[in-house]
This record gives structure tokens, C-alpha cells and sequence, in this order.
């Protein structure tokens, strides 16, 4: 299975947001329950950055100013994976990493979703679920007959 199987689900957690924002705009972008990752982007829409709640809090806890640009805060060491990644080492590579959310990068950088480690748990589950029951019929002879 390949993480652009997730298309529909990463997508809807995209939010990107420009180098020029400032850690208010990401405090409001967060207040989205289901937003836990911004993918910050340069002009020409390719993410240079990453942007956690955790490092928001970390910011704020420092006594780091609301009006800060996203460029003092956000993480420029991005930790990615692609549409064509498949999905089982890539939630591996999160669980390691104890990683919530992976941005998901086209091959020109630019955002293309955010993958979210609960979807990713999820689609696994179901995957061997099914595996289990084609098994278990298999096994039954169910469609055999």
C-alpha cells in the first residue's frame, strides 16, 4: 500500500503557509483540532520548513513574541515522505522518529498533504483485516465451491 492511498485524508490537513506569516497566523491555523502540522512555503509554493504545535508552544513558552515571523521558528530540516512511499515504512519511520504528522511532498517540494500517524495506523489495520478475511475464506473454501 502507498501513502497516496491516504490522498483524500492527507489533503485535507494541508495547510501550508507562507515564511512571511507570523506565529499569531499559526496559532490560528492550530485551532483547527484536526491541523497538527503547517508546511511553511517560500514564494514559489515549495515547503522550506515545517511548523508543529510543539514548536509553537516551545516559542511561546520562551517568551517569544506572537508577532514573530514563521522563519525564526519553524523547522527547516523537513522530515518527508512522497505520494509513492510505501505507507507501512513510512508509519515506521514515524513511530521512530515520534513523529504525529509527515508532510507529504510532491517531487518539486511543494505540499501536496499532510499525513497523520493515526490515518496511517488506521489503513494499515484495515489492510491486514482484509488480508486476514481472504485468509479465513481461503481457508473455509468460501467462493471455492
Amino acid at each position: 500500500m502507498i501513502v497516496d492511498r491516504l490522498g483524500s485524508a492527507t489533503s485535507a490537513r494541508l495547510v501550508a503557509i507562507a515564511t512571511a506569516g507570523t506565529i499569531q497566523s499559526a496559532a490560528l491555523a492550530f485551532s483547527n483540532p484536526s491541523i497538527g502540522l503547517l508546511v511553511v512555503c517560500d514564494g514559489a509554493g515549495r515547503a522550506v520548513g515545517v511548523l508543529s504545535k510543539s514548536d509553537l508552544v516551545r516559542h511561546l513558552a520562551d517568551a517569544g513574541s506572537a508577532g514573530a515571523p514563521l522563519a525564526q521558528t519553524m523547522s527547516r530540516n523537513i522530515v518527508h515522505c512522497s505520494p509513492e512511499d510505501d505507507l507501512h515504512r513510512t508509519w515506521q519511520s514515524m513511530s521512530d522518529r515520534q513523529l504525529q504528522n509527515m508532510p507529504v511532498l510532491g517531487a518539486d517540494s511543494r505540499p501536496l498533504g499532510v499525513l497523520d500517524i493515526r490515518d496511517a495506523l488506521q489503513a494499515l489495520l484495515e489492510d491486514e483485516q482484509c488480508q486476514e478475511q481472504v485468509l479465513v475464506n481461503y481457508i473455509s473454501g468460501v467462493g471455492y465451491r
